[in-house]
């Protein structure tokens, strides 16, 4: 599959922002009115955060599988150009009543029963699917960074504490295996410890990972490895850590974080590092080949 352009395009003073939960959503939201940018968001209902509205220049409810909403209240406002983030939980995508609980409209129906039609039904399948039917509708997905830049991880230690010896060796044996992770789109992280796996991420997501590798590894030191996929697509599902991350890092006594650089986004990164650093966590950013 051929990447789209990382470069920003836009020429139109107004971005469409489609946002579940999480911080990051507010930081897109800010970046693009630095620019001078009017921002006009879709929030799905159940997973964004209120305070969001309070962000940007117009806010919508819409639910998460009815993208045809999405599209005509973009378009109302004669966005082309949009940028989806934000967090929604996967793990409810498989609910018993989902076609009830999120009703959804033809355009989810399309994506699901024709652009997937003799296709995976993985994350990066289905996203990439998602983008080819909101194009048809004249809104065409942008890269999710392209707005908070700044907050991308750097190449190399980020913090005062520096990784020791066995974490290196942890790093070196490890790395390879999370890509392969990401490269089968099951998950983008692994814990790791003396060279032997702990807990490997799927559905269930970071956060929930981390906690199960501190059950498994009670005497700590393990580090926890986040990477982006081989061919990562920007316009989605950039891997994300946070002030979250390392508090469940320290309570899970993990010690150290490791993230792919220019590819991972650290959200309010002068605050997450510094509390990374309180908390005794060094955090790495590794340059991977293209």
């Amino acid at each position: 599959m051929n990447q789209p352009s990382t470069i920003n395009h836009q020429t139109s003073s107004t971005v469409g922002l489609i946002a579940g939960g999480g911080r990051l959503p507010f930081l897109v939201a800010a970046g693009a009115r630095r620019q001078g940018l009017r921002v006009v968001c879709v929030g799905f209902a159940g997973y964004v955060d209120e305070p969001l509205a309070d962000e940007v220049d117009t806010f919508y409810h819409v639910g998460v599988a009815r993208p045809g909403s999405w599209i005509r209240r973009l378009r109302k406002h004669d966005v082309t150009q949009a940028v989806m983030v934000g967090r929604v939980t996967k793990s409810h995508l498989f609910t018993p009543w989902r076609i009830v609980q999120y009703v959804p409209d033809w355009r989810a129906f399309r994506v699901y029963y024709w652009r997937l039609r003799g296709k995976n039904r993985l994350t990066d399948t289905l996203l990439s699917a998602l983008a080819d039917e909101l194009a048809t509708g004249g809104i065409h997905l942008e890269n999710s960074t392209m707005y908070c830049q700044e907050h991308l991880a750097d190449s190399g230690v980020m913090t005062k504490r520096q990784p020791g010896s066995q974490v290196e060796h942890d790093i070196e044996f490890g790395w390879p295996l999370a890509k392969k992770l990401g490269e089968l789109d099951i998950g983008q992280a692994i814990a790791v410890k003396e060279r032997e796996v702990i807990a490997v991420e799927a559905i269930e997501g970071t956060a929930e990972m981390i906690q199960r590798a501190g059950r498994f590894c009670k005497s700590g030191g393990w580090t926890l490895i986040k990477t982006s996929k081989p061919r990562q697509d920007m316009r989605f599902d950039v891997p994300c850590v946070g002030p979250e991350t390392i508090r469940d890092l320290a309570a899970g006594g993990a010690r150290c974080l490791v993230i792919e650089a220019r590819k991972t986004i650290i959200i309010d990164k002068p605050q997450t590092l510094e509390l990374a650093n309180e908390l005794g966590i060094a955090v790495v950013g590794i340059q991977a080949a293209e």
